[in-house]
C-alpha cells in the first residue's frame, strides 16, 4: 500500500519547487519573479526551523518511529529531503542569476563592489562605511579568551581567515545585523544598480581587522530549530498562559542549528571548523552563488515598481459583491438571507462593516470571535474594542500558538483585555484553527444569531492575497451550534454533539466518512457518486486509506491539493479514480471545499480544517454546510472552474511527479478569471 502515498516532507519539498518554478516562468512578469523566489526561501527556511527540526529530533530520541504513510524512518526521511534541497538551491541559485540578467537588459541590477570602476562611487562607499557602519559593528577574533559565539537564527555574518605578521592563522566573525537597516544602496553613477550593504562591509573587513592580512572572506548565515511547544518541560513553573509563550517565543530563538548556508571563498578547514562550532554535519552545509538573504527583494521590487510597472501584475480590484446592499445594514440583509464572500476576487469590507455596524447597534448583545492570524493593524480588532468600550459583551479566544504570529497576538490579546474584552487562550493541547463570529441580537423577535464562518483568517491583508471564502448566515440551528461551541471553549473543553456544523477533534472525521460512505455505496449500486476536496494539505492517514477505499468502490474522486499531499492518484486497483492537481499561481490557494455527490442530494461545506492529521484530531476546526441553493451552485462552478485550470495548475502523476496541465483548450487562468 506505500505505493499509493507519498511521504509528507517530501512532498512538501514538491510543494516548494512549484513555486520557484514561478520564478522561471515565462509568462510571470520579472518583478513578481523576484517575489517568488524570496517565496521560496521564507518558506524552505520555516521548514528547516520546523520541520528538519522536528526530524532530527525523532533521529534522535525515536530512532525507531516510522512515517505510517511510506514506512521511512527519521533518519531516512532527514537523508532524502537534505539530498532534495541540495538540489533545490542549486536550481535556485541558476534561476536567481537567471532574473539578475533578465533585469541587466533593463539596466537594472546588484553589482559587487569589485565592478565599482568610478572613484568617486568607491570613495563614496568608503565613506558611508566608515560613518554610517563602522560604528555599529563589533568584531571578534576566536580564540580561548573569545569562543566562537552564538549566532542568531537567519542573521547574516561574515567569516574572514586572518594571518598575524607571526604567521598564526586565526577566525574573524563579523555580525552585519545591526547594519542592515537598508540593506540595498544605490550606486551614484550606475544609473539602475545597487549594491548590498554587507558587500561594502565584506570589502573593507581589513579596515576592521587591520592587524591582520585576509586570507579568505565569506558569508555564513545559520538556521536554528523551532521545534519547541508549551509541552516543553523547562516551560512548567508558569501560572499565566501568556506569560509562559512570551517563554517561549525567547527560548524558539536559542535552539541548535540545522542548517549552515555560506557563500564561496571558505577553504575546507574553515568550513570543518565552522562545522565543529556548530556541531553541524557535511550534508547541513548548503554553498550558494546567490545572496544568503533575499529580504532585500522587497526594496528592490519598490524601486521597479516605480520606474517600471509593466514588470508587475496588473492591479486587479476587489469586486463589491453583488449579494450585499450598500446602504441597507449588514445584519439586516444577513436576517433575510446567506451571504457568501469570496476573497480577494471580492472585497471584505461587507465583513468588516458588520463587526462595525455591531459594535454601535443597540440591539447586539454579544460578539463572540477566535482569532489565529490577524492583521498588525487589525480593523477587526479595533472593531471589537469599540464594541467592549460600548458596553457590549465581547468573547475572543485568541491563538496565542499560532507559529510565528505568537509575538502579534500576544499584544493584541494585552489591548483586548485592557478594553475590557474576555479573552481565553484556547485548549491544552489543542490548538483553536477555526474561523467562528457569533453576534447575539436581542430585539421584538427575541433572540437572533448572526453568524460567520470562514476558511480563512480574519486579516485584511491575508484577505487580499489569499483565496478563501466567508460565509455569512442568521440559520438558528447553526447559530445554537456556534454559541455552543463557544460555551464549551470557554469551560476548555471540545464540542461532542453537532447536527449542522462538522467540529474537530470529536466530531468532524467521522461526518466526513459518513458521507464518503454514502458514496460507496452509490457506486456499489451502480448510481452516480462523487467526492470533491479543495485543501491545502492531506496527510492523514486515516482519510487516506478511505478515498482509496471510496477509489476501489468507483467512486470519482476530484481533488485540489496546493502543498502537501499524501496520496498518490492513478495506480490501478487502487487510487485509479482519483484526479488530483494543484494550483500555484499569483494568489495563495487557501479555501476549503468539502463535496459529497450530485444533484439534489449533493452536500457542501466550507472548512478551516486541512485533511491533516493536526486538523482533524489536534484542533479545534468547523465545517459548515452550505444551505442556500444559489450559494451551492456558485461553489460547484468555482470548484469546477478550478478543475479547468490550464496555466497555474499542475496534475499529480501516478509517479508522484507533477506535471503542468497543458492543453489544446482555450487559457484559463482560474484565479484570474474569478475577477471578471
Amino acid at each position: 500500500m506505500y505505493k499509493c502515498r507519498e511521504n509528507r516532507e517530501l512532498s512538501w519539498l514538491k510543494f516548494n519547487d512549484r513555486v520557484l518554478m514561478q520564478a522561471k516562468d515565462s509568462k510571470v512578469p520579472l518583478g513578481e519573479k523576484l517575489s517568488f523566489i524570496s517565496i521560496f526561501q521564507s518558506n524552505l527556511d520555516e521548514f528547516f526551523m520546523v520541520r528538519i527540526g522536528s526530524l532530527y529530533d525523532q533521529m534522535l530520541f525515536y530512532p525507531a518511529s516510522k512515517d505510517n504513510k511510506t514506512g521511512m524512518t527519521g533518519e531516512e526521511q532527514l537523508k532524502a529531503c537534505l539530498k532534495r534541497i541540495t538540489y533545490l538551491n542549486k536550481k535556485k541559485d541558476r534561476i536567481y542569476h537567471n532574473i539578475m540578467s533578465e533585469l541587466e537588459n533593463y539596466g537594472w541590477g546588484i553589482v559587487k563592489f569589485r565592478q565599482l570602476k568610478n572613484k568617486e562611487d568607491r570613495k563614496y562607499f568608503e565613506n558611508y562605511f566608515n560613518q554610517e557602519i563602522l560604528p555599529l559593528i563589533s568584531p571578534q577574533v576566536v580564540s580561548k579568551r573569545q569562543p566562537f559565539p552564538f549566532l542568531n537564527n537567519r542573521e547574516l555574518y561574515i567569516i574572514v581567515k586572518l594571518e598575524s605578521k607571526k604567521g598564526k592563522r586565526k577566525m574573524g566573525i563579523i555580525s552585519c545585523g545591526n547594519a542592515m537597516d537598508n540593506r540595498i544602496l544605490a550606486v551614484p553613477n550606475m544609473q539602475g544598480k545597487f549594491i548590498l550593504v554587507e558587500d561594502i562591509i565584506l570589502h573593507f573587513v581589513s579596515k576592521i581587522f587591520a592587524k591582520y592580512t585576509i586570507k579568505n572572506k565569506a558569508f555564513i548565515r545559520v538556521t536554528r530549530s523551532a521545534d519547541i511547544d508549551e509541552d516543553d518541560h523547562s516551560l512548567e513553573g508558569h501560572e499565566d498562559y501568556r506569560e509562559m509563550m512570551e517563554t517561549l517565543i525567547k527560548q524558539r530563538r536559542k535552539l541548535c542549528p540545522i542548517r549552515l548556508e555560506m557563500s564561496e571563498g571558505l577553504e575546507e578547514l574553515e568550513i570543518l571548523m565552522l562545522m565543529n562550532f556548530l556541531n553541524l554535519k557535511k550534508n547541513q552545509i548548503y554553498i550558494s552563488s546567490a545572496p544568503l538573504d533575499l529580504k532585500f527583494i522587497s526594496e528592490l521590487r519598490d524601486h521597479l515598481k516605480f520606474m517600471h510597472p509593466q514588470m508587475f501584475y496588473k492591479k486587479l480590484e476587489a469586486k463589491n459583491s453583488p449579494s450585499v446592499e450598500n446602504r441597507i445594514p449588514m445584519i439586516k440583509q444577513i436576517l433575510k438571507k446567506d451571504i457568501l464572500l469570496a476573497y480577494p476576487f471580492e472585497s471584505m469590507s461587507p465583513f468588516l462593516r458588520l463587526l462595525d455596524e455591531a459594535s454601535l447597534d443597540p440591539s447586539v448583545a454579544s460578539i463572540k470571535m477566535t482569532l489565529y492570524r490577524v492583521a498588525k493593524n487589525s480593523k477587526i480588532v479595533k472593531s471589537l474594542i469599540k464594541a467592549a468600550e460600548n458596553g457590549k459583551e465581547v468573547v475572543v479566544l485568541v491563538e496565542l500558538r499560532a507559529r510565528f504570529d505568537e509575538e502579534n497576538n500576544i499584544d493584541w490579546s494585552k489591548r483586548l483585555e485592557e478594553s475590557g474584552c474576555r479573552v481565553i487562550y484556547g485548549l491544552d493541547g489543542l490548538k483553536v484553527h477555526s474561523k467562528l463570529c457569533l453576534i447575539t441580537c436581542k430585539n421584538s423577535h427575541g433572540i437572533q444569531y448572526v453568524c460567520q464562518i470562514g476558511t480563512g483568517n480574519y486579516n485584511e491583508n491575508t484577505a487580499k492575497l489569499y483565496t478563501d471564502l466567508s460565509l455569512m448566515t442568521s440559520n438558528r440551528e447553526i447559530g445554537e451550534e456556534i454559541n455552543a461551541i463557544f460555551n464549551h471553549l470557554s469551560l476548555g473543553e471540545t464540542e461532542n454533539q453537532v447536527n449542522y456544523l462538522m467540529v474537530a477533534p470529536n466530531c468532524m472525521i467521522t461526518k466526513i466518512f459518513e458521507y464518503i460512505d454514502e458514496q460507496i455505496a452509490l457506486a456499489k449500486a451502480g448510481k452516480d457518486s462523487y467526492i470533491g476536496f479543495k485543501c491545502n494539505s492531506i496527510t492523514s492517514k486515516q482519510m487516506i486509506d478511505k478515498l482509496i477505499e471510496a477509489s476501489q468502490a468507483g467512486v470519482k474522486i476530484d481533488m485540489i491539493v496546493r502543498g502537501i499531499c499524501c496520496i498518490i492518484p492513478g495506480i490501478k486497483d487502487y487510487t485509479e479514480n482519483i484526479r488530483i492537481i494543484s494550483i500555484v499561481g499569483r494568489y495563495l490557494e487557501h479555501s476549503r471545499i468539502y463535496i459529497f455527490g450530485t444533484g439534489e442530494d449533493q452536500k457542501i461545506y466550507i472548512s478551516s480544517a486541512d485533511l491533516m492529521t493536526r486538523n482533524l484530531s489536534r484542533r479545534v476546526e468547523v465545517a459548515a454546510p452550505i444551505l442556500d441553493e444559489k450559494i451551492k451552485k456558485r461553489i460547484i462552478f468555482m470548484f469546477n472552474t478550478m478543475l479547468q485550470d490550464n496555466v497555474k495548475a499542475y496534475e499529480l502523476l501516478a509517479d508522484s511527479t507533477y506535471k503542468r496541465i497543458k492543453n489544446k483548450l482555450p487559457e484559463l487562468n482560474s484565479q484570474e478569471y474569478f475577477f471578471k
